[in-house]
């Protein structure tokens, strides 16, 4: 489990996959989103405006990342 640090108490599942590096680009998200799975706290998710907040834990092809506090 990678933990992903955040600054805002909650990032919309879009937003998270491209600042995690996971997709390069805002506009390959949909097309990524409808190809790969995801799973959000063990359920699967399609929808990239579907709100994460810190502790949540985030599932891409078998690769898990979990969201925590930014440090700064």
């Amino acid at each position: 489990m990678q933990n992903v640090p955040i600054s805002t108490p909650t990032i919309k599942l879009g937003q998270f996959l491209k600042y995690a590096g996971i997709v390069d680009t805002g506009g390959a998200i949909k097309t990524f989103l409808a190809t790969h799975s995801i799973k959000v706290n063990g359920l699967v998710e399609a929808r990239r405006g579907r709100h994460l907040i810190l502790g949540d834990e985030v599932e891409v092809d078998g690769i898990g990342y979990r969201l925590i506090a930014d440090a700064d």
